[in-house]
């Protein structure tokens, strides 16, 4: 069975640094990185001037930054991006299931900037099928530190 490790990725620093160890960790491993982001309508859309379309389009826009950004032009490890419509927990969750590990930032774009871990982090270590690994703001390219679950 081939290894794969998921990444959340919403274009904060913590996901970069998310996605940073996880590439790290797939190649230590020879497993492939699916990079997740995840995108939805947001319940005001009716009073929005943007489109579902243009939504998706500024999603994808952004995990290619983080991946491009993170690890450049030419990975050295196996780089399956997926853009997912729904709400970030579930489709983290469904994108883990069958996978060798789940990797996530600290905390994304929150306006509660002293907390440790974010909701999304938090509902995922708790509901996940496979392990995860939250990785803190911070955490440099040789490993670092991160939470373990």
């Amino acid at each position: 069975m081939d290894e794969r490790i998921v990444v959340g990725v919403d274009g904060s620093e913590s996901s970069r640094g998310a996605l940073r160890w996880a590439a790290r960790q797939a190649k230590l491993t020879g497993a492939s990185l699916e990079v997740v982001i995840a995108w939805e309508v947001p319940p005001v859309y009716h009073w929005s001037s943007s489109s579902p379309s243009g939504l998706r389009v500024g999603a994808e826009s952004i995990l290619q930054e983080a991946v491009t950004d993170v690890l450049g032009d030419d990975p050295d490890v196996n780089v399956i991006p997926a853009v997912v419509e729904g709400h970030p927990v579930p489709v983290l969750l469904n994108a883990a299931n069958g996978a060798s590990l789940l990797v996530l930032g600290s905390r994304g774009h929150s306006t509660f900037s002293g907390i440790l871990l974010g909701s999304v982090s938090g509902h995922c270590v708790i509901h996940a099928t496979c392990p995860v690994t939250v990785v803190r703001e911070g955490v440099q390219q040789d490993g670092g530190d991160p939470i373990l679950r």
